[in-house]
This record gives structure tokens, C-alpha cells and sequence, in this order.
């Protein structure tokens, strides 16, 4: 049943319900009125700590019984003690002992009973007294729990999926990791929230993929929505190594002398010829949108190098497309938390959502504009719905120039040929920086100073008719704003904000558990151009997106290459341009020889999502603008390097 129903039915209920109970143990809210609000009434220092292992009913280190999770619980003792039952926020994390959560790192620690007596984050602090119990579960294979460590694959969602079925009676659970003693979650009503951020995310969103009841939303940040998509595009690679490599980064010492097996699997079912497999299949959550009964409050950084935008674009619109009630920020950030680029605004937004979806409370969130864009560094702009309506795909198509190489980007279709060779040493933004001068490595097309703003909103694709003079070759394309702007240096280690030493308190704290942490500010970089999307592919994966075959050198092959969603406005007086080239270093890997490849124009296009569709275009590009294009090199972001993009601690924290 789609959640728009769902929750249609269930908040007069609801509503009343919670009213009841504010009156007798919540908030100090007005007789005959329904609250809008939950407020930190309860102690957090006096709160219930502890741990049960919940049954995942597998067994994935092979040791002959089913795996357990391990589950810390922190939850307000008052509701408990009166008979009362709290909703669940949950964070289901691989890294709670290995790499840590957050900007600072933090992991869980736990006192001599081994129940938790640090839980990273702010959500305990902040949510507990508010009358929300917060569970931290460690995926199977990690910490404290059993099993192995599977990448998105079925262990990894039946870590947190087990857990939502045991907060709703349908799962066992046990006081220790071996004994016999029986857990139920008798303190709650199983209505659960899952958040969390890159990996964590991800299983949040794999697991509402499953359908499972209770599970009522979550907020994925930065989160991958297709594993084969964080590993390849079309074919071709994107990081040298696998999910093997991945699964023992963290999987604890126990579970990497047992996991061989499960190890030997990722390595099968992962060949890096960037073919789809099983494994693949099984790891893919947008195909199963239309199982999702949960809304959707979704975060991701539009200069995401590491989880790319490519995760948002095909799952926000399945997830459209079956009616899925949603919400999205969309920031000028790389991998980074809105915790720490947008503090106040995420604290209160995210506390108004949980309230209006796990207590049912009409604070009027649900009205409110889709969409938060963060349009220059902290200026955020709102859209009613994403993408906005009027938005039209429109076919732009190149042309040659006056020079090799550098040519014109407009609504007429081109004639002849431009040949570029493959530099792997060359990345976007060389490619971007010299733009309008003839180099060996790329050809760009460039419209002229626009006469009016042009924005993008939603995702592109750059379909390339390209004859290789080898058996292997690989494509880039990048759509680019041209002219000067201040963002977020993405490509700075820390991704678009600078960490500072002083601190803000977010929710209650306890002598082993600080609700302070420190303050960030936006890292900016004055720059001519701005990358704006890009998309890359294997060209022998031409005929399938599944396989790939060997090229025959001097034969044509036509494909499609699918660019990351993005919501940008091209300024008046900037260009727009669109760059196709073969291997973007550090981005994606090389093919194994060095093609020269000849791009026939009047079978090449881009088909770009702009809103007012083919007429903002006409009138955008017609007519005298100020400002001329750039004569020499253009300044922007460095690319960034490949050991940034290593999911450890920095980047998936």
C-alpha cells in the first residue's frame, strides 16, 4: 500500500493516541489540543542502556547455528515504567568499531556490563528525551555480532532488517551473544525510522526495499541505491578493487577467520570485466521500489565523488513512480553529513520529520517544499516538488568549430568528425581548464555567453557515435559551467567544509556520552568553471549494459552514457559546455589499450533536463550577453585523488 494511503488512514488515530499520551507523560501540551512537538522531557542520564542479540536466521560464517546481531539500545526509562510505548530511530553501521561515525570518528563504547555507554552522534542525545528510543546495530560480521560482512548482499540487510521484525514481535532476540535468555522489545510500537549515512544508508534503503511492515521511513545520506553502480558504470571500472576488499576493511578479527567463503563469493561475483552478475542483481534496490512502504528523506552532496549522484537520479524516480511520499537536500558538498554543513536547519528539519512519521504529529512538514538545494555555499533555495515542474529533457547537439577540438553546443545538429586520444594521466578538470583550446585528449563544445540563467534539474544523457582504432576504450562526457563562481572545494580532503575547535551542544549529555560536537564552516574555492555533471562507460558495453564484448577497430559503435542528476543554474553570462574525452583519472580506471577515437557529430547528442525546456535554451542563447569566453586556461578544483574515494573513515563517516 503506497505511504500517501497508509498514513492517510492512520493519523486520525494516531494523532488522538499521542494526544492521550502527551497529556500523561510527553509534554505539558494544552487540554483538547494535539501536539505538534515532542519535547525533551525525559532524562537522558537515567535511561535505559542496553543490549540484546536479535536471530538473523542465517548462517554466514558457516559455524553451524544462525548469526546473531548485536543491538544497543539507549531508550527513556519513564515511558517504560508507565506502560507506555516509544517509536525507534535506528542506525545499522559497519563501523561502529572499525573506522568510528561522524566528523570526529566516534565509535561505540561500553561499560563493564557491555552495555553502550557512547553511542556516536548526536540521535541518542538529541532524540531519548524527546521519547524515541535510539538502536545502534552492528551488521553482521562486525563488532560484536556474528557472521560475515556480505557488501549489500543479504546478510548485510538481514542485520537490520531481523532487528525491525524483533521490534515488532516477529524475530528473536537474547540478552547475550550465546545464551538462552530470551529479549522482547516490549517497549516499543515498533514503528521505526532508519538513518544513517554512505554504508548505513545504504542498508536503510535495502531494507525498506524488502517491504518490511514497521519500518515507517528512513533517511539515507549520501547513499548508494545499485552496488554495481558504485563499482562500474556501463563497464567500466571505477575503483580498482572490489567488494571483497571492502567486506574484510571491516568485518572484526572473528569474522575475517571465518569468512572465507562468503569472501570467495565477492570475488566470483564481482569480475572486474564490469559484466552484471547474480551478485549484482541481488545488491540492486532500485529494482525493488515498488515493495518501499516507507516515505523517503533523502541527502546527497552533488559533488559526491565517492557515492555519485548516479545513486539519486534512478531512485528518486522509481521511487516517484510508486508513489513513494519523499523528500530531498541536495548540497554543494562531497561526501560530508548535514550535520556538518547545514547544522541547525538538519537538526530541526530531521526532528519535525521523525515527529510527523513515526509519532504522527501534522506539524506541517509534509507540506512544505519538496526539495532544499543548496545553490551557493549556505544560500539554499526550496523547490515544491523535484524536479521542478516545467522541467523538458531537450537534445543539444555539437558542432564543429573554427579549431580542432572546440566547437559549439546548440539546438542544430552537426556535420563531420572530431578525434580525441585517450590520456589516462587527464581528468575533467584538465579537460575543463582547457576548454577552449585545441588539446589531443578531448573535444569540447561550448554554447555562447548565455543572455539569461539556465538551470538543470534532474539527470542527463550523452549518447556518442565513436569509431576506436583499438579493441578496448572507455568514454567520459562532462557537462561544465564556464565562468567564475564561489563553491564548496569539493576536492579538499575534508569536501567542502573546514572542521573548527569549537563545539555545540545538540540534545542532553552524560559524562561518557557529549551531545557537543565541533562546529564546520563551508571551504570554498574561487574558480571559472564548474564541473556540473559528468557520466562515463565501457564502449564494448554498446549493446547491453549488462555485458560487454571486444571493439573492432575502425567500426562505429553508437552508446548512451548516463550523467549524474544535479540541480545547477548556469548564470547569465556563463556557457554551458559539454566535454566527451576517454578516461577521467582517478574517476575511473584505464582500458587496457590506448585508443584514438573519432566522434561522428551528427550521431552524437546530449539530452539535458532544463527547466522551461527547449525555449529557456532558445531564449537563453539568443541574443548579446555580457562578459567573452576565456583566452587562456581556466582555474577550477583540482581533481581529486584516488585515496580519497576509499570508503574509510573520512569519506563514509
Amino acid at each position: 500500500m503506497p505511504k500517501r494511503t497508509r498514513f492517510t488512514i492512520w493519523r486520525p488515530l494516531a494523532t488522538a493516541a499521542t494526544a492521550a499520551l502527551m497529556a500523561t507523560f510527553l509534554a505539558p501540551t494544552a487540554a483538547h489540543s494535539a501536539p505538534r512537538e515532542s519535547r525533551p522531557v525525559h532524562s537522558y542520564d537515567n535511561a535505559v542502556r542496553e543490549a540484546v542479540w536479535v536471530d538473523t536466521g542465517l548462517d554466514g560464517d558457516g559455524d553451524g547455528r544462525t548469526d546473531r546481531v548485536a543491538v544497543d539500545i539507549v531508550r527513556p526509562r519513564e515511558p517504560a515504567q508507565q506502560g507506555h510505548k516509544v517509536p525507534v530511530i535506528m542506525d545499522a553501521s559497519p563501523y561502529y568499531s572499525c573506522c568510528g561515525r561522524g566528523n570526529e570518528s566516534q565509535k561505540k563504547t561500553y561499560d563493564a556490563d557491555g552495555d553502550v555507554v557512547q553511542m556516536p552522534l548526536f540521535y541518542d542525545n538529541y532524540f531519548v528525551p524527546r521519547g524515541y528510543a535510539f538502536v545502534g546495530v552492528d551488521l553482521a560480521g562486525t563488532n560484536r555480532s556474528d557472521g560475515c560482512v556480505d557488501v549489500g548482499g543479504r546478510s548485510d540487510i538481514q542485520s537490520a532488517k531481523a532487528v525491525v521484525d524483533w521490534l515488532n514481535g516477529r524475530a528473536k532476540a537474547y540478552t547475550t551473544r550465546t545464551g538462552t535468555v530470551s529479549a522482547k522489545a516490549t517497549w516499543t510500537n515498533g514503528r521505526t525510522g532508519m538513518i544513517g549515512k554512505s554504508w548505513d544508508g545504504t542498508i536503510a534503503g535495502g531494507v525498506a526495499a524488502t517491504g518490511v511492515e514497521g519500518l515507517e521511513t528512513i533517511v539515507p545520506i549520501s547513499a548508494i541505491s545499485s552496488w554495481y553502480d558504485y563499482y562500474f558504470t556501463k563497464g567500466a571500472p571505477l575503483y580498482n578493487s572490489g567488494p571483497d576488499w571492502l567486506s574484510n576493511y571491516v568485518n572484526s578479527p572473528d569474522a575475517r577467520a571465518k569468512c572465507s567463503a562468503v569472501q570467495q563469493k565477492l570475488v566470483d561475483g564481482a569480475p572486474r570485466t564490469g559484466d552484471w552478475t547474480p551478485l549484482w542483481t541481488e545488491r540492486d534496490y532500485v529494482r525493488a521500489t515498488s515493495k518501499v512502504r516507507a516515505s523517503v528523506f533523502l541527502i546527497h552532496g552533488m559533488q559526491d565523488l565517492n557515492v555519485r549522484m548516479q545513486h539519486v537520479g534512478p531512485w528518486w524516480d522509481a521511487l516517484a513512480k510508486n508513489g513513494v511520499e519523499r523528500k530531498i537536500w541536495l548540497s554543494q558538498t562531497g561526501h560530508v553529513d548535514p550535520f556538518d554543513f547545514r547544522r541547525a536547519e538538519w537538526v530541526d528539519t530531521l526532528h519535525r520529520w521523525f515527529d510527523h512519521e513515526l509519532l504522527g504529529y501534522d506539524n506541517g512538514i509534509d507540506r512544505e517544499p519538496m526539495a532544499d538545494i543548496e545553490r551557493h555555499p549556505d544560500q539554499w533555495v526550496t523547490a515544491k516538488v523535484w524536479p521542478p515542474r516545467g522541467t523538458d529533457t531537450v537534445r543539444l547537439k555539437p558542432a564543429k568549430g573554427s579549431r580542432p577540438g572546440v566547437g559549439t553546443l546548440g539546438l542544430r545538429t552537426g556535420k563531420g568528425t572530431e578525434t580525441f586520444t585517450d590520456d589516462p594521466q587527464h581528468s575533467e578538470t584538465d579537460w575543463a581548464a582547457a576548454v577552449d583550446s585545441p588539446t589531443p585528449d578531448k573535444a569540447g563544445f561550448t554554447t555562447g555567453p548565455l543572455t539569461r540563467d539556465l538551470r538543470l534539474s534532474g539527470s542527463s544523457e550523452v549518447t556518442v557515435t565513436a569509431t576506436p582504432t583499438t579493441s578496448t576504450a572507455h568514454l567520459s562526457a562532462v557537462l561544465v559551467d564556464l565562468g567564475p563562481d564561489t563553491i564548496r572545494d569539493y576536492a579538499d580532503a575534508a569536501e567542502g567544509i573546514t572542521t573548527l575547535p569549537d563545539r555545540t551542544c545538540w540534545g542532553a549529555s552524560t559524562s561518557g556520552d557529549s551531545a557537543c560536537f565541533k562546529e564546520t564552516r563551508a571551504k570554498t574555492a574561487d574558480v571559472d568553471y564548474t564541473i556540473v555533471s559528468r557520466g562515463w562507460a565501457d564502449l564494448g558495453n554498446h549493446a547491453s549494459d549488462l555485458k560487454g564484448i571486444p571493439l573492432t577497430p575502425g567500426k562505429p559503435y553508437t552508446i548512451t552514457l548516463d550523467l549524474a542528476a544535479t540541480d545547477h543554474v548556469v548564470p547569465a553570462g556563463h556557457r554551458l559546455a559539454l566535454i566527451v574525452a576517454g578516461t577521467d583519472r582517478d574517476l575511473i580506471d584505464p582500458p587496457a589499450d590506448t585508443p584514438t577515437l573519432t566522434l561522428d557529430l551528427s550521431r552524437t547528442s546530449a539530452r539535458v533536463p532544463l527547466v522551461g525546456g527547449t525555449a529557456a535554451f532558445a531564449h537563453a542563447t539568443s541574443g548579446t550577453a555580457t562578459g567573452t569566453p576565456a583566452s587562456e586556461p581556466l582555474d577550477g578544483v583540482e581533481a581529486p585523488s584516488a585515496v580519497q574515494r576509499v570508503p574509510g573513515p573520512r569519506t563514509a563517516g
